[in-house]
């Protein structure tokens, strides 16, 4: 099967907007019959591309040995006329189908005749037919096309007998692999180092591995439903993907038996080190890590700490330290915005002139005694 994009597009307009979108033209043919599949795509991106296979497959009814890509970024990381480097997306969803890959060779027309001439194909009989109609989704464009492309496969040859339809029955449908009875889920991969907390971040939400593997580099295979992690070849965590930035997706059999024989940084540590600094800045740090459902969920926020320690002195984290746990704001954002804006340097008043006046939707100060009596002042 041969693919490559079209080079002109077909508008879509924004029913609510009026804002004209250009939709990309996917073309996919196989090598026998130049049966033809078409599709519209937002953009050439990496899911795009991915997706348009998949459904080509799905109109052909089975899936070919051999996939002829032009030197698309989508698919093809490096190109090279000998040992091209295929995106690794790309690589798995063709292993998925038992399909190999071969690029066509860059500057070399003849590898990728088959897609060119379906393409201009699709040109001509296709988006030339529809330039004058206006489409307002990007599912309505693709009817039509499926329409067009159907009318074109069964098109008679002008020096053949037959027509696509007929050839690809007799000689490549035969020829096609069964498809596999669930299609290919898109899957993204990204590498990740594992951070003291044994967590690994993925688009602002944590996700736990191994204990033993902290400060290693790993693979992260992301789909919509599930996070993958893998250590050297190896799936060494599954998870179902979190729905929030800032969540921990912790599996509790990561947790380390023993923090002392495992880490360089522990809770006790990081308090220690939070009492070299102050006394207030030790009770945030405690309490900072008491919040969290499992101590090493609180690290990043303690290494943030540390990390100010470096930039600003002893004296003026301390002080932002005894303000962040006075206002009940436990975190490390407050302590940052406070030191960069010299917030920390304030004194508050003792006295208020103008007392708030009584109201039964307003706390008294009474409410909030639990949460200063361990500040040291």
């Amino acid at each position: 099967m041969f693919v490559d994009y079209a080079g002109p597009t077909a508008r879509v307009i924004d029913p609510e907007t009026g804002e004209i979108h250009e939709a990309q033209i996917f073309v996919a043919t196989l090598g026998a019959s130049s049966y033809t599949y078409v599709e519209a795509q937002w953009s050439q991106n990496l899911e795009s591309f991915i997706q348009g296979h998949v459904h080509a497959f799905e109109f052909f009814g089975g899936v070919p040995k051999l996939l002829v890509p032009d030197n698309l970024k989508s698919g093809v990381n490096k190109s090279d006329r000998y040992e091209p480097t295929l995106n690794r997306t790309y690589f798995e969803m063709a292993s998925y189908y038992g399909c190999a890959v071969l690029p066509a060779r860059p500057r070399k027309p003849r590898d990728k005749a088959k897609v060119e001439a379906a393409v201009l194909l699709a040109e001509r009989w296709i988006l030339a037919v529809l330039r004058k109609r206006t489409f307002f989704s990007l599912d309505e464009l693709n009817v039509a096309i499926r329409e067009l492309v159907i009318r074109l496969n069964e098109k008679p040859f002008q020096k053949l007998e037959g027509s696509r339809k007929s050839l690809f029955e007799a000689v490549d449908k035969p020829a096609l692999q069964p498809l596999r009875e669930t299609p290919y889920e898109f899957a993204t991969w990204r590498t990740a180092r594992v951070n003291i907390d044994y967590h690994v971040a993925v688009q602002g939400t944590y996700y736990s591995v191994p204990y033993p593997l902290v400060g290693q580099e790993v693979g992260v295979r992301c789909t919509q439903r599930v996070i993958e992690i893998f250590h050297k070849g190896n799936r060494v965590a599954s998870h179902v993907r979190g729905t929030a930035k800032g969540q921990f997706v912790t599996d509790s059999a990561h947790r380390p038996r023993s923090h002392q024989a495992h880490a360089e940084w522990t809770p006790s540590r990081l308090i220690n080190w939070g009492n070299s600094i102050g006394p207030n800045t030790g009770i945030l740090v405690s309490r900072i890590l008491d919040s969290k459902r499992h101590p090493e969920q609180g690290y990043r926020s303690c290494l943030g700490l540390l990390s100010l320690s470096k930039q600003y002195s002893g004296q003026r984290l301390e002080r932002a330290a005894e303000k962040a746990l006075l206002a009940n704001t436990i975190s490390l954002a407050s302590v940052k915005t406070m030191l960069k804006k010299g917030m920390e340097q304030l004194t508050l008043p003792l006295h208020i002139d103008n007392p708030t006046p009584m109201h039964s939707n307003v706390r008294g100060a009474a409410y909030y005694q639990s949460s200063k009596q361990n500040i040291v002042h």
